[in-house]
């Protein structure tokens, strides 16, 4: 028996599914994002190959965190230049920033190799109900 390898599909092959993050677990609705965008729920997922998904999430500000984290969480940045590193908490980072804490979460859950900025060109952020993304027809998904 052989082996089948799968081919890269082009843009227009790829589904398009909006996710509701209102009151979902910042970590597992990342882990469910990272996986549509990666393409590990298809049948033909190869590691080296990026056949992964659009994902819409609509209120990407909405979602919850479980313990102490909105307060004691912190995320770090270095400016390369000694004594440059700078510390912002998750609490004040969403208020800065709405989308960025949850696009960072499903950053980190991606692979840290050239298929990744491509992955992340196909999440697409809203801090509202709506989203400019109707002529895609998206399939709405609840996790």
């Amino acid at each position: 028996m052989k082996t089948i390898m799968p081919k890269q599909i082009d843009n227009s092959a790829r589904n398009w599914y909006v996710v509701d993050a209102k009151d979902k677990t910042l970590g597992r609705l990342a882990t469910e994002v990272a996986i549509r965008l990666k393409g590990k729920h298809k049948a033909d997922y190869a590691a080296h190959i990026d056949n992964g998904d659009y994902v819409i999430i609509l209120n990407a500000d909405k979602f919850h965190v479980t313990g102490k984290k909105m307060s004691d969480k912190m995320y770090y940045s270095h400016s390369g230049f000694l004594g440059g590193l700078k510390a912002i908490s998750l609490e004040k980072l969403l208020n800065k920033k709405p989308t960025e804490p949850l696009k960072k979460a499903v950053a980190g859950m991606l692979p840290k190799n050239k298929l990744r900025k491509g992955m992340l060109d196909r999440l697409k952020l809203y801090t509202g109900e709506s989203h400019n993304h109707a002529a895609q027809n998206p399939e709405t998904i609840t996790l």
